[in-house]
């Protein structure tokens, strides 16, 4: 009788062990936060977006006991302040903070953890500073593309017709003009009524992608900090796609040859809308020794039960072996 393991779940949430702030230039400052054992493997968690902020499931895919996570909100995200603010607010400047970072925590080395935009991001920086890098695991690849904010502005309406004719609507889009700028203008230029309708308007757009199964029970639109925290997100966000994520000379695949040889896993769901399946093929086919994992079933979702068995397995893995191959043939392909 064939035995069947056990799906790995998140640890629980537990607060963390150390908050603090980080003085940055051209007047930001960045909020950290650090979850499990001060003692533990480093391991740097870049959170998603660009403007989605830290969020404590990001410390729930580590054993507690042998990690130490650290996470920081970019410029203008989460409780980094000025927030929101798009002012000296770029890639090349995020990459200069991840280094202040290391060096104010004297790390000579950390595993780098990164979804969607934090992938992008994890690539950037390794490629920038492969010294400072002993690991990589991307989960949802995002390359910040052309094509890939094409995709998910404008491609995906074949995929969400109905929830895609929500936002041209709700932009006064007649469908045949590009979506992001009007996003744009509506979130950097408009009223506060116009800035709020847009940021909602998004938001339902997205949940469409991420999780399909709840636009039949759709969420309340926030209201108070929750809008503001939102509005927020949605202003850095727009702002890094205007540009292509300042990605794009060199694009994020040339800087791969830059990535160090160090154990890569990419984990990729192979249901996801939001971050197509073939961008995390690029990477791969892109840096010489990486592992792919095609997690079925999976979407964009973090949560979902199969990308969190996958995330927690290679974690936990890594952890005990510093590499990812003890975990690779077991995760779901």
């Amino acid at each position: 009788m064939m035995a069947f393991e056990r799906k790995r779940v998140l640890y629980p949430d537990v607060a963390p062990f150390k908050q603090w702030r980080l003085r940055v230039s051209h007047g930001h400052t960045l909020h950290v936060q650090e979850w499990g054992s001060p003692v533990g493997r480093p391991a740097l968690v870049l959170h998603g977006g660009p403007g989605s902020g830290c969020s404590p499931l990001l410390g729930r895919f580590f054993d507690p006991s042998v990690y130490r996570v650290i996470c920081v909100d970019q410029r203008g995200a989460g409780l980094s302040e000025p927030g929101g603010d798009v002012a000296h607010n770029h890639t090349d400047l995020l990459l200069e903070d991840l280094h202040a970072l290391r060096r104010h925590l004297m790390l000579n080395q950390w595993l780098v953890v990164g979804g969607s935009w934090g992938a992008a991001l994890a690539l950037a920086h390794a490629a920038a500073e492969p010294a400072a890098v002993d690991g990589l695991l991307l989960r949802a690849v995002f390359l910040a593309r052309q094509q890939d904010i094409d995709w998910f502005f404008q491609g995906a309406q074949q995929v969400r017709p109905l929830a895609w004719q929500d936002l041209a609507h709700a932009l006064a889009a007649d469908g045949s003009e590009p979506l992001l700028p009007l996003l744009a203008d509506a979130l950097l230029k408009g009223t506060p009524e116009q800035q709020a309708h847009a940021a909602c308007a998004w938001r339902a757009w997205e949940l469409s992608l991420v999780q399909p199964d709840a636009s039949a029970d759709p969420q309340q639109p926030p209201t108070g900090d929750a809008l503001s925290a939102l509005l927020r997100r949605y202003q850095i966000q727009v702002h890094y796609l205007m540009h292509r994520c300042w990605l794009n000379d060199p694009p994020l695949l040339a800087r791969c040859t830059q990535v160090p040889a160090v154990p890569t896993l990419i984990l990729h769901g192979r249901q996801d809308q939001v971050c197509l399946p073939q961008a995390a093929a690029a990477v791969h086919a892109a840096l010489a020794g990486s592992r792919l994992t095609w997690v079925a079933d999976a979407g964009h979702d973090p949560t979902h039960p199969a990308m969190v068995d996958a995330m927690v397995r290679s974690l936990d893995d890594y952890a005990v072996h510093g590499h990812f191959e003890a975990a690779a043939p077991r995760l779901l392909s």
